[in-house]
Parts: C-alpha cells; structure tokens; sequence
C-alpha cells in the first residue's frame, strides 16, 4: 500500500457486501449478475445511472468467432497482429475461445442481436478482421442494446444498486487486504455524501479515462478514476501509453471539445472509403485491407493526410449505400451526423482522429486478479494482456464478458471472508493527495492533446510532463496557501485530481518508449525497436506520488503476484 488518498470526509455511513462492482458497463454488470447467481451479497456502485457507462456507446458490436468458417484461431490470428507483437497470447486464447459461448450467454441473458433471413446472427466486418465476425444490434447500437439488457437483468434481479456515486478510495485491513471502497453519493437518496462499502472483493469495472484528452470518443464520466484509485492503492498499470484514437470521428471543428460523435468502423466494414477533398481514396496500396487495416495504421494514415494537405479533416465517403442501407443499418450514425449539419446520404462526412480507447489499464491476471489482494479489475479499465500494443476492433465488449465471467468463479471459489477495515480508515498517517481546482481540468487536457496526443516526440513529451507537474506542484502549494478554496473536497475536485495522476502516468510510460508500435506514435523514433522494445511498461506509483517505470525483459505478459 502506499498510503496515498484523495482529501475527502471521513465516511459517514457504511453498508456491508460480499463483492462491490463499481461500473456499470458490460464488464461490471455481467460480474455483478454472475457473482450474486453464485450467491454472494453483491452491490453495484455507477457514478452516474446505471447505463450511462462507455457500453451503451459503443456502435459497431462484438467480435466473436460465431460464423461459418471461422475459428477461434483466425479471431487470435487477427488479435495478435493487431496488437503488434506485445500481446500475451494466453490471454488473447483464453478470449476467443471463450469468447462465443460468452456470446450466446449474454443472448440468454436477454441481447438480441441483429439477425439474417435465417435467423442466424447478421456478422459483419471491421478493421483488422479478415473475415465477418462483428455481431452488432440495432444496426449501430449494439452497445445500448447490451446495457438495456444487463440492466433490465441487474434491476430483476434486486441487485442492490447505488447509482451518481463517484468511488474514491480502496479501503483494506489490517493486513493490507482489500476491505471495501469510500465512495460519494452525488444527491438525494438511502446513501448521500461521502459513505463506504465494506466488502472483501472489489471489482473495478470503471471503464476510460478519454477525459484527459480534449476531443475524445468518451462519455464524460470516463476521468480514469479506478486507475487512479488503483494506483494510489499500490496496484501497478501496464501499457498506459497505449491509448487507441479512433480514426474516424466527426469532427465538429478544431476548438471542439468533451465527447466527439463516433462513425464506427463498420461503416467502412460496409464499404465506405476513405477520401480526402478531391475525392482520393488514400488507403489504396498503405496495406492489404485498406480501409480495414487496424486502427493504428488508419489514424497515422489519416493524419499523414491532414498534415500533407494542410487540413484539420479528411473525408469518409459512404454515399453509394443509399438513403435506405443508411437508414437501416446506421440509423444512430446517420442521426448524429445530420444533427450537426451533414447528410452523408448525399455527401462525404469530415472526420479526424480522437482519443477513443486505453488497451493499457490496471494489471490483471486471468482470473482479473491485480496485484493487491482482494482488487480485480475488469474491462477498458484493465490490462490483461490481450490488447498489446493497439486493441483489434469489436474485442473490447467481449474482454468484459469473458473476463467479467471469470472474476466471478474466482470470487465465488475463494469466497474471503468478510473483514473490518483497518482502524482509523482514512488513516491519519496516510498522504491525502492536494486536490486540483475544477477548471484545471480544461488545461490537463489541452497539455495532453498537445503533447501526448496521435503524433508524439521527445520535446513535445517533456513539455507534457512539465506542465503536467507544475500543476501538481501547484496543487502542492496551495494546501499550504492561507486561503486554500482550490483544495475543497468535491466531484468535480476528484475527478480533475484523478485525470492528473493518470496523465502523469501516461505521460512517463510514453516518454520512456523509445520508439513507435501500435497506437503509440513517436515522430522522433519512428520506427518499430523489437530488438529493445518489445517489451511491457509496468508502472506504479511511489509513496512520494512519483511513478515509478520498469521495464519487462522481454514481450511476455509479467505474471501478476498477488500477495496471500
């Protein structure tokens, strides 16, 4: 542990649980629903409603070896070149194996998918998939298909819920296991202010943290907070400096900030092409599956484009599927466009890179272990190994269903007892961390897309960095100040304190990468180093609030040691 907490209230009510699940997505809810069918007291803790989560965003669907001809191999195949040689192939076997039985589960469960004349379930392709295996719903909306689902499963079966709660610290015992979570409850309600779960198994399922960038895919719940938390628990992260910009966003204009439109990659899985002004298919000859090349290669290619040209956007050009394919198979794709003004019936949309997704998070084991006792982690909010460098499209929904299943045997194996937290919880001999000043958050993340954004360098990486802990020392100072009104505890203080922590993080895995792999783009060192670099980054983060950055000897996924 490393003593380190966010300045909050002491909590002021508790309630006692077996397993808390903070998150609310599809990795949080199916660990939720299988740990209380195991029979464990289990509440589910959102910080905002229970299908606000990253889930119910997602539009293009779920990657699963479900079609004819297909196999679990060609989905590993697939995975392991997406994820550019930093992979951890038992991680990515354990997923697509499991991974269609996992499916047809989440059917069961009450997902209804879009389905072909036949009644099989309708698949499609996206980038770096060489055969059709995306299963989506809704045309567009797979991701609120799944959260309608898990939540009308969650709220049938009584699970005890606590939503608007932003989770703030990990709560542990006298051994320095995992004892609960202080959390706030943002309004009215059975729970209000600062409380605590007390529960010996905690499951961080928390999603992004796109917030620390200016323009990015994300709801604006996604601030990084269970990685923060984790970190200050003395759990390590790992690939953090992988962050996966999706190449085709609507762009809405070079000042536009907060969450971005998404125009998922089936609609180039579809057929739509890749132009920039003049009409120019620029995809053609820059790899095999152009328009559905991985994601990584799409967005430098996108940006190469910008920068040549001079422009802030490049176009994707669905015109030929017509007025009644659009309205089908892309309706909330086709909504959102034409509410800002574009048609793309009739003309090619503008889109550019956006932060869209972490393949690095809080580091787990195949059962979601991290690194402290008693803390799982679940989801965009945690590395397991299967992403690598770049995360192959559509695996992200079913890391959660795979992984979510197996937290849950794991929980419901071991069943820990239930302890007290350690006297005194917040400790007085703990290091609260100086909290920010609300609108900080507007400079971390144009300091972040500036420096640490689709296109990096050295220089621009130490610029990052300097901002970044003048900020932090600043926060420091202030505490100190005679009138500290900055350093009030509150949501919005939280929050910026926590996208701070993670852009630090960030920032010092990516600044010791040395070359560019995946979605991690150096300007400076443009080319793949597998004779240095393929290699994982682990980071934690020291007593004194510093991160601390190891290197792993070779591409093999570190064995996560999980104290007894």
């Amino acid at each position: 542990m490393t003593g380190i907490r966010l300045t909050a209230p002491a909590p002021g009510w508790a309630i006692d649980a077996d397993v808390v699940v903070v998150g609310s997505g599809v990795a949080g809810l199916t660990t939720a629903l299988r740990c209380a069918a195991a029979g464990l007291d289990t509440v589910v803790v959102t910080k905002a409603r229970l299908d606000d989560g990253s889930t119910r965003w997602a539009q293009g669907g779920i990657a699963a070896a479900l079609g004819e001809g297909d196999t679990p191999e060609q989905h590993l195949d697939d995975t392991l070149v997406a994820g550019a040689g930093l992979c951890d192939e038992e991680a990515v076997r354990t997923l697509v194996t499991e991974g269609p039985d996992a499916v047809r589960r989440l059917i069961t469960t009450g997902a209804t998918f879009d389905t072909t004349d036949s009644g099989a379930i309708a698949l499609t392709r996206e980038g770096g998939h060489h055969r059709r295996r995306i299963a989506h719903a809704g045309g567009d909306a797979t991701g609120a298909e799944i959260s309608r689902a898990l939540v009308e499963a969650v709220r049938s079966a009584a699970l005890h819920t606590i939503e608007n709660a932003l989770v703030l610290d990990l709560l542990t015992d006298a051994g320095g296991r995992t004892a609960g979570v202080s959390l706030h409850v943002m309004g009215e309600g059975q729970h209000d202010g600062v409380g605590a779960v007390r529960a010996p198994s905690v499951v961080l399922a928390t999603g992004g943290m796109g917030q620390v960038f200016s323009a990015t895919t994300n709801p604006s719940v996604s601030t990084g907070d269970g990685v923060a938390l984790a970190l200050r628990a003395g759990a390590e992260v790992s690939d953090l400096e992988f962050v996966q910009f999706h190449p085709t966003v609507l762009f809405l204009g070079a000042d536009s900030e907060g969450q971005q439109p998404l125009v998922s990659e089936a609609v180039r899985g579809e057929g739509a092409h890749l132009v920039d002004a003049t009409g120019t298919r620029f995809m053609l000859g820059q790899h095999e599956l152009a328009e559905l090349a991985p994601r990584d290669i799409v967005a430098k290619a996108i940006t190469r484009q910008m920068h040549e040209h001079g422009t802030e956007h490049m176009y994707l050009d669905a015109r030929h599927f017509g007025a009644q394919m659009w309205e089908q198979r892309f309706p909330t794709i086709l909504a959102a466009c034409r509410a800002h003004g574009i048609d793309p019936v009739t003309e090619p949309i503008p889109v550019a890179p956006a932060a869209h997704y972490a393949s690095g998070g809080i580091r787990t084991d195949l059962r979601g272990r991290t690194t402290v006792p008693g803390l799982y982690a679940c989801g965009e909010v945690a590395c397991t190994g299967v992403h690598g460098a770049n995360r192959l499209a559509s695996n992200s929904l079913l890391e959660g269903l795979v992984f979510a299943e197996r937290i849950a045997a794991d929980i419901a194996e071991t069943r820990p007892p239930r302890t007290e937290p350690a006297e005194g919880v917040p400790d007085d001999t703990d290091a609260p961390v100086p909290l920010l000043a609300p609108e900080t958050r507007a400079s971390i993340q144009r300091i972040m897309t500036r420096g640490a954004g689709v296109l990096r360098s050295a220089g621009s990486l130490a610029a990052a960095a300097e901002e970044l802990e003048a900020l932090h020392r600043g926060a420091a100072a202030d505490v100190d100040a005679a009138d500290p009104k900055d350093a009030v505890p509150g949501v919005d203080a939280w929050e910026v304190t926590n996208l701070l922590l993670v852009s630090r993080v960030l920032v010092a895995a990516a600044r010791e990468r040395e070359e560019t792999r995946g979605c991690h783009w150096r300007e400076d060192r443009p080319d793949r180093d597998d004779a240095h670099w393929c290699a994982h980054l682990v980071v934690r983060i020291a007593a004194d609030r510093t991160p601390v950055v190891h290197r792993t000897e070779t591409a093999a996924f570190p064995p996560v040691r999980v104290a007894d």
